[in-house]
Parts: C-alpha cells; structure tokens; sequence
C-alpha cells in the first residue's frame, strides 16, 4: 500500500513538474515575443534557447488559443519561401491604465499588442474631495473607458494604477497622496466588485525609473547596473531601478520628496517640517520666492504658469527668484549624494513638469552632490533630462501590465476563450 501511495505521489511530481516546465517555456516565448513583435520561429528559438519542437509546440498551442497570429513576409534575401511572422493578437486581452496626478486623472485602454486604442482625460477639482467622491468618480469613468472601446468585463485582464505619494507594499494601498492627503485608499477592493482583473497600484516615479531603465538598457545592448529617475513638479518623486546581470531588474520608489532636508525646516504639505519637498516642490518655489515664512501651510495646487513667472525674473537677474530655484537644487542635490552614498554611483534622469527649470536648479544641485565625500572622490553622476514624462508613465504601466498578463494569465492558460472584443 506504502509502494503504491508513493508511486502515485511520484507520477504527480512529475505532471506537476513538467506542467512547470511548459508554464516557464510559454512564459519565455511570450516574453521574446514582447520584447520584439513579429518573430519567426528560427528567431523565438534563438531569443529563448529552447529547442525548436519545443518552440513549434508552444506557438501552435498560442493560435489555437487566439493568443497570437502569424504573418507572411518576403524572405530576407529575396528569394525562397515567404517568412512566417508571429505577433501578439490584439483582441486576446486588454488593459486600463489610470494615471492619478494633482490636477488630472487620466485612463488608457489598451489591447494586447500593447496599442493604445482609447483614452479619457479629466480635470480634478483641487478643493478638498471625499474618498467616496473620489473613487465613485473612477468606478464611473473606467465604466464608460469600458463602454466605449467594447471591452468586456471579462476581456480586461488588468488595471494598473499610478500615484505619487506613498504606496503601501502590497501594491493597492495609497498611504498618502497630495490627492487625497492621509486619507488612506485600498484600490483592489474599491474596484474588485466592478472588475475581474488583476489590480495593481505603483508609485508613478517607480514605472517612469522602469522606462528609462528598460529603454537604456536596450540602446546598451546590456542590462544597465543601476538607475534613477527624479520627477520635479508640484510633489517631488524618485524611481530607482537595480539590475544584475542574471536578475530580473527590480525597481522601488523610495519616499525621496519626504526625506528630511533641514531638521525642523520648512512646513511640507505632509504635515512633517524640512522635507526635500518643503523646498523643491513647486509651492516651495512659489513660497521662497515672495519671501513668504517657510512654516506657511503649503497651497493645494500651483498652476505652472506661476513658476513660469518666477523663472522668468530669475533669467532677467532677480536674485530672490534666483534663490528659489537654487534652495530648490541645493535640497535634491542632498537628498542624492545620501541615495548614492547608499547604492553607489548611478546615472540620475530628471522628468516632469519641473525640467523646463532645470537650468535654474542645476547649479544647486551640483553644490548639494558635492557635498558627498564618494561624489568628491568618484566625480558626479551622468544627469540627463527626459522631458515627456507622460509618455514615460504609460511606457511604464505598458511593461509592467502586459508582463504580467504574459506571465500570470496566458503562461498558466487561465485566460477564458470568450468575451474580447473583436
């Protein structure tokens, strides 16, 4: 009886196992396949290292299962037989992307091939908002994005959300946001009763960090060791991604805009006093520059055409307005030589509405890094500017939703045959 209950568990192991092994290799072609779109067999063989009847096998589970399709193309000398392309099909899935900032929110519905095909724009009202106003409101608009494109409740695999603020480990939970302040917000449950999906929350500095890092990483050919993304605006964010050379790149967004500045410093719009937010973020600059006293309640939103005008008279020679924009440097330039003293040196990308300032804060910056004994030694850091954070967002709900749909729905052959729009 002993012999046959473990020859039972053993033939179980080994179905366990090898249905392990067929998830990991459909994950691996799914992956190639989203890395580049259109790929013949020879090159998902190649890209995976898998055999090439292994590499036949999956892709004909995949179009039956209408998760992708193929295509002709003229063969690459001219002559011969066509070559057979395959690519993501467009209706085997979807995802909504929900973007939170101080004055907008914005939703993006897009199909499988990572296309966006719908989009909603809405103004916030910066007056202060109910939790329950606040999530009626994207309940209702994710419906319409839903309505609109044809999208099934079933069809819609994920819905990514973004945020600055502090978001909680388990991926749902707004601890705190300049939106909602310390009212606290697990999106999951807010949504699961409408939605099916897989839902997730990021930091927004998180996705922007994973875009630059994966948009380098290709142009190097080579996973980029370490990287960090700063957002200048109204609130102050940081992404930072790490990457071996055998690991998947992780990313973290540490509460950089809340990191103490100055002990007992200026008043922060989180309640705390000196934090690099307290003299970077946008109602800083508007602060320093009419001399206002630093422990002033911060205003709940600055409209950019205010900035644009203290920019404008520090250009022209006003050295108060000059201040402003250095104080604000001298605070971010700090707060980086503490996270390169951490971490190590690393290239550090500024995004955000902010950078058209940059070359005002620039000289602070390079003051506050020079105050790292490693900066002194090793010399500054590469900074650069990307100057459409938009779109750097959206690059990064695309590469973290459809990664996961790959990996968690179509990989384990849990997506349903039904329900996607046509």
């Amino acid at each position: 009886m002993t012999c046959h209950n473990d020859t039972a568990a053993a033939i179980m192991l080994t179905k366990s196992s090898t249905e392990l092994i067929r998830q990991q290799n459909r994950a691996l072609v799914l992956a190639a396949l989203r890395r580049q779109s259109g790929q013949s067999h020879t090159d998902l063989a190649v890209e995976t290292g898998l055999a090439s009847a292994t590499v036949t096998a999956i892709t004909q589970d995949l179009e039956s299962e209408r998760v992708i399709e193929r295509s002709e193309a003229a063969p690459a000398t001219g002559r011969g037989r066509p070559r057979i392309l395959f690519k993501q099909r467009r209706s085997a899935a979807y995802a909504a992307f929900v973007r939170i900032s101080s004055d907008a929110l914005q939703y993006s519905m897009v199909d499988y091939s990572g296309t966006l095909i719908y989009r909603i724009e809405e103004k916030r009202d910066n007056t202060d908002q109910t939790i329950e106003a606040f999530t009626a409101g994207i309940r209702a608009t994710l419906g319409r994005l839903a309505e609109r494109t044809g999208v099934s409740r079933d069809a819609l695999k994920a819905i990514s959300i973004s945020s600055k603020g502090l978001v909680a480990d388990d991926n749902t939970t707004l601890l705190w946001s300049s939106v909602l302040g310390s009212q606290q917000i697990n999106l999951r449950e807010t949504l699961e009763p409408d939605w099916q999906a897989k839902i997730t929350l990021n930091h927004e500095s998180l996705l922007v960090a994973s875009a630059l890092h994966t948009s380098l990483s290709r142009m190097k050919d080579k996973p980029v060791p370490r990287l960090a993304a700063v957002s200048l605006g109204h609130s102050i964010g940081l992404g930072v991604v790490h990457a071996g050379a055998y690991e998947t790149p992780r990313a973290h967004a540490p509460g950089f805009g809340h990191m103490v500045h100055s002990h007992g410093g200026a008043l922060c719009r989180c309640g705390s006093y000196g934090c690099i937010e307290a003299y970077a973020g946008s109602y800083a600059i508007l602060r320093a520059a009419f001399k206002v006293p630093p422990n002033t309640a911060p205003a709940n939103f600055v409209p950019f055409i205010e900035i644009e005008k203290i920019a404008t008279m520090a250009r022209r020679g006003d050295r108060i307005a000059e201040s402003a924009f250095r104080q604000a440097g001298t605070a971010l330039g700090n707060g980086l030589a503490r996270l390169i003293s951490l971490h190590g040196k690393m290239p550090i990308v500024f995004t955000g509405p902010g950078v058209r300032f940059f070359d005002l804060m620039r000289p602070g910056i390079d003051q506050g890094l020079s105050a790292s004994l490693g900066v002194r030694i090793e010399g500054p850091p590469d900074i650069s500017i990307s100057l459409d954070e938009e779109r750097l967002v959206f690059e990064g709900h695309l590469n973290h939703t459809m990664a996961a749909i790959d990996r968690d729905v179509i990989a384990p052959k849990i997506i349903g045959q039904g329900g996607t729009a046509g």
